[in-house]
């Protein structure tokens, strides 16, 4: 993987996310930064897992969709095998998330009151 400025590897980990918690408040603790973190994680899990839908604003949604039982194929001997019925989590990305990863800065709603600096009351 290309190693990004911060010189990780291009990807980020739950420790990752543990200790960018730590860094962003530094008045709790690594161990209190992994239960929030942890709580996050186990608390989407478990909506998923009842069938909820997950809508984070600006970020994205997460969704459980049904996938209907169908034939697969054995790529190594070609025979048609049978393919469970099966519920799978599926991740729809937000607007705003979609235009930051593009580089683009996301457009504000009130982008009318900062035509003018100083203008209005």
């Amino acid at each position: 993987m290309a190693t990004t400025p911060e010189g990780t590897n291009g990807s980020m980990t739950k420790r990752d996310l543990i200790d960018e918690v730590v860094k962003i408040y530094p008045r709790f603790s690594g161990r209190d930064a992994e239960v929030m973190v942890n709580a996050v994680f186990d608390s989407m899990t478990e909506a998923l897992a009842r069938g909820e839908r997950i809508e984070i604003r600006g970020f994205g949604s997460f969704v459980v969709k049904h996938r209907q039982a169908r034939e697969g194929r054995n790529p190594k001997t070609g025979a048609l095998v049978p393919v469970a019925a099966k519920r799978v989590p599926f991740f729809k990305v937000g607007k705003e998330l979609k235009l930051r990863v593009d580089g683009k800065q996301p457009t504000t709603p009130q982008s009318s009151s900062s035509e003018a600096p100083g203008a209005g009351g």
